[in-house]
């Protein structure tokens, strides 16, 4: 907050004894240490209340983040019924055994040149 160092603390406490009775130094420097240290607890309340309403911003964007992700999933998988990987397992290889192969796979094999190798001719 203020610069002061040695140097300068030593020339503002040489002035002080010049400017201010002995008889009254001392009630001038608790004087000075009870402001400091209002000041500084008034600092420290002031960067709480500051870092507090910080984390509760943090935890409501968090909060909508997961909400979202979670809207998301809930539309990307929908489990009525239409994510059975066993079964979609078990269509793939009797399709596979049965010789008939899905268009989608017969395409990419056509790309890669391995539908020769599964018996089919062009």
């Amino acid at each position: 907050m203020f610069d002061l160092d040695p140097g300068k603390l030593i020339v503002i406490g040489v002035v002080a004894l010049i400017a201010i009775p002995s008889k009254d130094l001392p009630r001038v420097l608790r004087s000075l240490g009870q402001y400091s240290g209002r000041m500084r607890r008034m600092a420290a309340e002031f960067q709480e209340q500051f870092m507090e309403a910080l984390r509760e911003t943090e935890l409501e964007n968090i909060k909508k983040d997961i909400e979202h992700t979670s809207e998301s999933l809930k539309e990307a998988v929908d489990l009525g019924g239409s994510f059975d990987p066993i079964k979609d397992m078990r269509n793939h290889l009797t399709q596979t055994v049965e010789g008939t192969i899905p268009e989608e796979t017969r395409k990419s094999l056509s790309k890669t040149g391995e539908s020769k190798s599964l018996g089919e001719s062009e």
